[in-house]
This record gives C-alpha cells, structure tokens and sequence, in this order.
C-alpha cells in the first residue's frame, strides 16, 4: 500500500509543489539534531530539531523568517542551535541515514572469526 507524507506550512497551512514534496521526502530520512535544512526549489525551510529543541517544523517562503523568530524565543536559550545564520543546503549534510545507522551498528557487533574458540 503507497502512502503520501503531507507537508504544511506551520504559519499558513500552504502545501509544497511537487518537486519540493519530493525533497522534503528525501530529508526525512537524515538523522539530524537541531538543525536548518533548506528545501528547494519551493525555498521551504525545515527545523530538524529532535530532543530539546522540539519536533521537525516546516514553513514556506513567506514564512521563514516568523519560524526562525518562533525558535530563536522558545529555544533560544537551550543551545547556538536555533541562531544558525542562513544559507541552509541539504548538499552539505552528508550524514548517515537511519538504515546505514543500523547497518553500520549491526556489522560493528557481527563477527567473522572468534579467536576464543
């Protein structure tokens, strides 16, 4: 069964396109923690917070700012996090994603050859 992930805006409650749908999916599976991610073309900005500094939030182009404003006053004091200057692209982010996590970690504890027996 296929399922489609509906993104809005957290100010207006706008839609992306189609091409920002698809990169706002991609972004889903990158683990990150307090962190701007800029999602193009439709110049949508996404807050991965995670932890401390509250869940994922997504705003369009009109409303970076206000989402910028809105965690720099409720989570300003926890951490530099929130006061990141922009630009923000998703090509620098070249961190792992859940599944290489797990892969990474499982074949870390996986052992070939036991000099014990």
């Amino acid at each position: 069964m296929s399922t489609r992930v509906l993104f809005r805006c957290r100010f207006c409650d706008a839609s992306p396109d189609e091409e920002t749908q698809r990169s706002l999916e991609d972004q889903l599976t990158l683990m990150l923690f307090g962190t701007y991610v800029d999602a193009d073309p439709g110049n949508w900005l996404t807050w991965q917070g995670r932890g401390i500094f509250g869940g994922t939030m997504y705003a369009c182009a009109d409303h970076r700012d206000r989402l910028k404003a809105y965690l720099r006053k409720h989570y300003g004091t926890l951490g530099p996090h929130p006061f990141a200057e922009g630009p923000h692209p998703a090509g620098f982010l070249r961190r792992e994603t859940l599944k290489q996590t797990r892969r990474r970690r499982a074949l870390a504890t996986y052992r070939t050859w036991d000099p014990g027996r």
